[in-house]
């Protein structure tokens, strides 16, 4: 017997949290939880595992916007494709497609740019982020399906959500997901670009 489980955005949101856990264990699948009492902290449920995570500097939200801070809630996110500093880290152990990042490598986040929420080659005469950054959040990295075709992209939904690595004491991100590395890539060892990833 086969069962079918169809949910819209707003269906998702009138769910309980009780309810979204069962749907999500059934499916055998990550659900991140904001961790009791901290808005912008989280931990990722992966089978028998509990790995801790940073959110969003503007905790979580069902309605994102561009620029608000917050990690999209109550709605299925599926890993698209990965990316490494090769000049800083290996790649990992995944069947999942990943690609090392170079100097070149931006992402577009300008809502009304017709490269919105896409990457794009350096130098980019609108708004963006710059793929290879000082600090180490994107030595390894998970591009998540957030406002990205197939679905289509709407201007000011969004861009650039990840699942990325934290800063030591998991300082809030501008949106994403973001673990230590250890986790990054056991976490990377188990998943495919079927798995879906519930923010409650």
């Amino acid at each position: 017997m086969h069962v079918v489980i169809k949910c819209t955005l707003s269906a998702w949101s009138n769910l309980p949290v009780d309810a979204i856990n069962i749907l999500m264990t059934f499916l055998r699948n990550l659900r991140v939880h904001r961790k009791p009492g901290h808005a912008t902290r989280g931990l990722i449920c992966a089978g028998t595992r509990t790995i801790p995570c940073a959110l969003g500097r503007s905790g979580t939200g069902v309605l994102k916007r561009e620029g608000d801070g917050e990690t999209p809630a109550r709605r299925i996110l599926r890993p698209v494709w990965g990316f490494f500093r090769a000049d800083r880290t290996a790649p990992p152990k995944s069947v999942i497609e990943f690609e090392p990042i170079a100097a070149q490598d931006g992402w577009c986040d300008a809502a009304h740019h017709a490269c919105y929420n896409l990457p794009v080659k350096l130098p980019f005469n609108a708004s963006h982020e710059v793929m290879m950054r000082d600090d180490h959040l994107y030595d390894l990295g998970l591009v998540l399906d957030w406002n990205l075709p197939p679905a289509g992209r709407q201007r000011h939904r969004g861009s650039a959500i990840f699942l990325h690595l934290s800063k030591g004491d998991y300082q809030p991100t501008e949106g994403c997901i973001a673990v230590r590395e250890p986790a990054m890539r056991w976490l990377l060892s188990q998943i495919d670009t079927k798995t879906k990833i519930m923010v409650l």
